[in-house]
């Protein structure tokens, strides 16, 4: 039996090894703990420190862009044709759209009720253009997938903030301010196909600018606005500013501010200008008077010293300022509606015409290098056969034997028929080789025709001078459908007009077997302008403004300089090449052309009051024949004769007569510059 301890106590010792074991575990566990902790301190430090700091810096700084303005587009008085101004924007976020079971479509539809707009052309803002189911440019979102979507630009200001007094039926909703064009239209002109207009930027064109180009800029899409979108855009400034971590501002790090575009200064009076497209206006409703179609037309006045582009206006036209508020699905699609006129298009630069017998001041220096006598005389029949086929006077009658004078003066077509017919047997006839030389053809390319002048417009066409080489290519291409055609014919044709499904079937045939071949009566053709010629009105202006200054080519210019507040930068003239004009022959001309507009000219009628004595105006009509469709009226003048200085020319597609439609246009556009004393 075992003894019992003093004081009757029973005394155990496992007890305290327990507690003395807990303990140091806890002390083994604390030292552990506190060694990973100095390690991971030394190791965020030490190694991570560096890493941690950059991102810690990124992370509490935001940049805020500030967009610079851009430039504006001056008359050259100064007078603003293109402004800045300031639109309320309403956004939407598209991280709100993308989590709406209807992809969005009821808050849209809230919002275009509150703004008083169409769903349609909110809801269009929305896809990004290019997607499935986006409408064409500008209708869709043109811009950056991460920034808020400006569905809404223009609105009406006070609507556009009670969208942010209700973020519960509104969520996802922003309003701003955003630079815009305006179009202050000085003594009324409007010009917008020389003008252009801008839109948001591109994802495409902000990832290919590497900076230069922000989501939010506005990128020039057509005319000077394209042509000078570099100049007109500058600089967008950056201010990066930290933030603590509930997002307030705690100081500016860095600003660099921003720098405004540079205004583009043009050679175009704003006061001729709104009178040219008063004029061409006119000349369409007169042509359409006369039971004409008229869905065409345009006008230039080209200063003949040095190429500036004084007036231009094209037909049909629009208002600029559609595209400033956002433009509607329908609105985009008329303006590029074939059956409105397609408006958006620039009979300027983009459309070609054939230049008829405007084309005829070319045909005289070309004759007379072929060998014919400058002051000869020439049949004025009534028609040529040429062969087997009976080419008529289209503008004159019969006159007998003339001069190459009176043949300008009165249109005669057959004079240069002939001329161009013995030009075409010199050369070998259908013999003759592709690369031989036509003094028709030579001329025409001597003065700027067949190629683009060079202005400063983007989409200009080169227009089309119907050599041999350019036949052989043209039926190599199309062969296989004209020969086609030979078999087939024209059933869509012959529903509404047999003879002329006749008359299509029966050219395929022979073009299908022979279309190479450049026959007496391509040649003809061409020396009045006809056939496949095809030429701008600025290619005419050109031809006239040389054959006013005695030969020399001048590139057309809109612009005549870059105005900042640091200074102008002038854009000098552009001399592109010297006709190869005989100044004898040029003299000779200029008289005709004199003769063209007094009583007994072609366009005397039209010119009857006109003040000759002290403002002598020379010109030359045409009258375009276009298979299928009404003729071509053209007139090219220039003047004062004594001493040249602004080239008019008007065209008018399915216008009709030159002497009746054209040249009444330019006399009006003449009147205008002896009222403003240009």
């Amino acid at each position: 039996m075992s003894p019992r301890p003093r004081g009757g106590r029973v005394q155990s010792l496992r007890p305290r090894r327990r507690r003395v074991g807990v303990a140091g575990v806890v002390l083994v566990l604390l030292v552990t703990l506190f060694g990973l902790l100095l390690g991971r301190l030394g190791q965020l430090q030490l190694v991570q420190g560096p890493q941690l700091a950059r991102a810690a810096v990124t992370v509490n700084t935001r940049t805020v862009t500030e967009q610079a303005l851009r430039g504006r587009i001056l008359d050259r008085t100064g007078a603003p044709l293109v402004d800045n101004t300031f639109d309320t924007v309403v956004t939407v976020q598209r991280s709100v759209l993308v989590r709406a079971d209807d992809g969005g479509r009821a808050l849209v539809t809230r919002v275009a009720t509150a703004l008083g707009l169409p769903f349609e052309r909110l809801w269009g803002k929305t896809m990004l253009c290019g997607t499935q189911g986006a409408p064409a440019a500008p209708a869709c979102f043109n811009g950056s997938p991460y920034v808020p979507i400006p569905v809404a630009t223009g609105v009406d200001a006070r609507r556009a903030l009670t969208l942010l007094e209700q973020p519960e039926k509104f969520p996802g909703v922003g309003v701003s301010a955003a630079p815009a064009r305006s179009y202050p239209r000085p003594a009324g002109a409007l010009a917008p196909h020389v003008l252009g207009w801008v839109a948001r930027a591109s994802a495409d064109e902000v990832t290919a600018g590497r900076g230069r180009i922000g989501a939010e800029d506005a990128v020039g899409r057509s005319g000077l606005e394209a042509q000078y979108d570099g100049v007109l855009r500058g600089t967008n400034g950056a201010t990066v500013v930290a933030i603590d971590p509930r997002g307030i501002v705690t100081s500016t790090v860095s600003s660099t501010p921003p720098v405004p575009g540079r205004d583009v200064v043009t050679h175009l009076d704003a006061g001729l200008q709104a009178r040219t497209e008063a004029t061409l206006a006119r000349a369409v409703a007169s042509a359409r008077s006369q039971k004409l179609r008229a869905d065409t037309g345009a006008a230039v006045v080209l200063d003949v010293t040095n190429g500036a582009v004084v007036a231009a206006a094209s037909y049909p036209s629009y208002d600029p300022s559609v595209f400033s508020g956002g433009i509607s699905s329908a609105d985009l699609a008329r303006l590029d509606d074939e059956r409105s006129g397609t408006p958006l298009r620039s009979r300027l630069t983009a459309e070609t015409f054939p230049p008829a017998s405007t084309f005829k001041v070319i045909s005289v220096p070309a004759a007379v290098n072929a060998g014919a006598a400058l002051r000869g005389t020439y049949d004025c029949s009534p028609n040529l056969s040429v062969g087997g086929r009976l080419f008529n006077n289209y503008e004159s009658r019969g006159y007998g034997p003339i001069d190459l004078h009176q043949a300008l003066v009165v249109s005669c077509d057959t004079v240069f028929y002939r001329l161009a017919y013995a030009a075409w047997l010199e050369q070998g006839g259908l013999a003759a080789p592709v690369t031989a030389a036509d003094p028709f053809v030579s001329m025409a390319k001597a003065f700027g025709l067949g190629q683009r002048t060079g202005i400063d417009l983007p989409g200009e066409a080169a227009g089309r001078v119907p050599d041999r080489a350019w036949k052989e290519q043209y039926w190599a291409a199309t062969r296989s459908e004209t020969c086609k055609r030979a078999s087939s014919g024209y059933p869509e044709v012959a529903r509404t007009d047999r003879v002329r499904a006749d008359y299509l079937k029966r050219l395929a045939a022979e073009n299908c077997t022979a279309g190479y071949q450049y026959r007496a009566g391509d040649a003809v053709n061409f020396s009045i302008g006809q056939g496949d010629t095809a030429v701008t009105i600025l290619q005419m202006a050109g031809v006239y403004a040389a054959i006013a200054n005695g030969g020399t080519l001048w590139q057309p210019q809109l612009a005549s300089a870059y105005r900042s507040p640091s200074g102008t930068t002038a854009i000098p003239p552009k001399r592109v090449g010297t006709v190869p004009l005989r100044p004898d022959v040029a003299a000779y001309v200029r008289a005709a052309l004199a003769d063209v507009t007094r009583p007994g000219g072609s366009a005397g009628t039209a010119f009857k009051g006109f003040p000759q004595d002290r403002y002598p105006v020379a010109g030359k009509t045409g009258t375009g024949e276009v298979f299928g469709k009404q003729a071509t009226a053209w007139f090219a003048g220039y003047g004062p004769t004594t001493k040249p200085r602004y080239a008019v020319v008007v065209v008018v597609g399915q216008g009709g007569s030159g002497s009746k439609v054209a040249a009444p246009a330019v006399r009006q556009i003449f009147d205008a510059i002896l009222a403003l004393g240009l």
